[in-house]
Formats: structure tokens, sequence, C-alpha cells
């Protein structure tokens, strides 16, 4: 059994070494723990700090693609290099190494998918009470649509088993910390969160520049995420609300033919027409949206039987290539009984 603990870094050289050293090298129920880093186009040498501090991984991008895209890489790589369980932590040392036996341990006793560190948000020092309450609501906000009972959704450190980080997928370039609850909920994923530590706050968040820029791009997941997996409900709840508001100006209107006023009111018969229309063209796009989302859970179990036979295809390779290369090496003969 192998564990990579990765670690998606932009201008960490400060922190990285810490964050490596606490990584414990001897975790239970496994043979062995591997580090790997992506340096998101860092410009304070961070990879180069990485390969003097000894991470068994080091993989570079040239330029800055975002978080999101960082992850997504890193488990790709993790993926390819034989790991049987991910490990997604920051490169900040924001989270306390010695956390990772917990954070596997369900993953180990087969009870998880996908495990979530609970950071204890309400007991950390350094957040303030509205940092507090934005982390409280956007919570029970993921665990409602998702399904899930998860109590720190935007939590980076968490643990996936080998098929959970195969079939994840990630589409959004600002984070992927809530997308990836909601595409689990919906795959049907068991997802659990455990008590972890956490060190004192290094530096301010990257992602946390300005509360009205981070709320609107949570928010802006969030919608979009929910609409890509559940589409029925969103149209359909829309289409409902539309035909709802566009049939109060119509009874108006038949209210006041019936008393014999119906002349001066065509306008609510016009409006509530058009709002019942719109209705039933959402309720349209809702079957449409449910015949889509269909198609792409059937090109997500495609993809994901395709990088099996890519993860497979690949380890087979590096096993021919290992034996070639005992074959190659000169056997070391022994000198004869006797000889001079």
């Amino acid at each position: 059994m192998k564990l990579i603990v990765q670690i998606p870094c932009f201008n960490e050289a400060e922190t990285l070494p810490q964050t490596v050293a606490d990584i414990p090298r001897d975790v239970p129920g496994f043979d062995t723990v591997e580090v790997l880093i992506v340096d998101d186009g860092s410009t304070d040498g961070t990879a180069d700090v990485a390969r003097r501090i000894g991470v068994d991984h080091v993989i570079r991008h040239p330029r800055n693609l975002g978080l999101a895209r960082t992850f997504a890489r890193a488990l790709r790589e993790s993926l390819s290099r034989g790991a049987d369980v991910v490990v997604n932590t920051d490169g900040d040392n924001q989270y306390d190494g010695r956390s990772i036996r917990e954070l596997v341990r369900p993953l180990l006793e087969g009870r998880a998918d996908i495990v979530i560190g609970d950071r204890g948000t309400d007991r950390i020092s350094h957040f303030s009470w509205l940092k507090r309450l934005l982390q409280r609501t956007g919570s029970r906000v993921v665990r409602t649509i998702s399904g899930l009972k998860i109590k720190d959704a935007v939590s980076g450190f968490r643990a996936y088993s080998r098929e959970a980080a195969i079939a994840t997928n990630v589409m959004s370039e600002f984070s992927y910390t809530i997308e990836t609850l909601i595409q689990a909920g919906n795959n049907g994923m068991a997802v659990i969160s455990v008590p972890v530590r956490t060190n004192p706050q290094t530096r301010e968040s990257r992602l946390f520049k300005s509360i009205p820029s981070f709320l609107s791009k949570q928010l802006i997941t969030l919608v979009r995420s929910y609409v890509m997996y559940y589409p029925l409900r969103v149209f359909t709840a829309l289409g409902l609300v539309l035909i709802t508001v566009g049939s109060l100006p119509v009874m108006r209107f038949v209210i006041y033919f019936l008393l014999g006023d119906g002349a001066g009111r065509l306008q609510s018969l016009v409006l509530g027409g058009v709002f019942i229309l719109v209705g039933v063209i959402t309720l349209t796009l809702a079957l449409l949206g449910d015949a889509v989302a269909m198609n792409r859970r059937l090109l997500e179990q495609t993809l994901k039987s395709v990088r099996r036979l890519e993860l497979e295809s690949a380890r087979r390779e590096e096993e021919v290539q290992q034996t070639a290369e005992r074959e190659a090496k000169p056997a070391v003969s022994l000198p004869k009984r006797g000889a001079a």
C-alpha cells in the first residue's frame, strides 16, 4: 500500500520545509509514504526548495494556473505514481501533518471513499467572527445541496481512496473544495469528516483576498455545480415558480372578466401568459438538462474506465522497464576456487 501526500504550492518557499517535515513517513497500514508537490508557477524558488529538502516528486507549472487546476494535476500525478490513497494538504503549514494518521484511518477501515479534515473553525483564534460565520453558512449550504454531512466544506485537508481519486473531475478554475463535494454526493460516494489539528497562521489566505470577491467566486462555483449535477431540480423549481407567478395575473383577468370588467384588464392576461409560457419552456429545459446530465454521467463512467486502463498500462510499462534494466545489468562473475 502506497500513500502519497500531495501539496499544491504557489510561493511557499518559506513554509514548505516545515510542512514537509511534519508529514509522517510511518503511517500504519502503508508500506510507503511519499510526498509530491506541484509548483504552480512560483517565483520564489519553491520547486528548488522542495528538491533540496528531499520531496520525492516535484512537478512545476511554467506559469500560474490556479489552485483548482493545480489540485487536479497533483491528483493525476499521484495516481500515475501508484498511490492507493492520496492526501491533499496545503503548503502554508495550516494543517498539522500528524493528523494524517487520523485522516486516512476511515479509508483503511473501508468506511469512506473521501475523508475531509474538520478544522473546527469556531475554535481557530485567527478567524474573525465574519469568517467563522461564512464558513458555517457555506458548509451548511453545501451539506444541503450535496446531501453529505460535512462540517468543514472548504477544508483542503482531505484524503481520497484510489477509486475516488480516479472518479474526481475538477471543472472550476477557482477552488476545488465545493465542486468535488457536490460531485461526490451526486456519485453516491461515502464522505465523512474527522477532527484534525491546525497550526498557527503563517500568512493570510490567498483565496480570501476580499470578502465580496471570495463570496462571488464561491457562489458562482456553487450554482454552476448544482445546475450541472441537478438540472432537473433546478429548472423544475424555476419553471413552477414562473408558472405560479404567471397564474396570478391570469386569475385576476378571469375574475374581472366574469364580473363584466375584463376589457380593461388585458395587460394582466398578456403578462401572465408570458410568465406561463416562459415557465413551460423552463420545464422543457429541465427535461433536456436531465438528459444531458445522464449523458454526462455516462461520459464520466467512460472517463473513469479510460483512466484505469491508462494507469494500468503505465504500471505495466514501468514493470517491463524495470525488468529490462535488471536483466541488462552485467552479472558479477565470482573467481574460480583455487585461481590465483
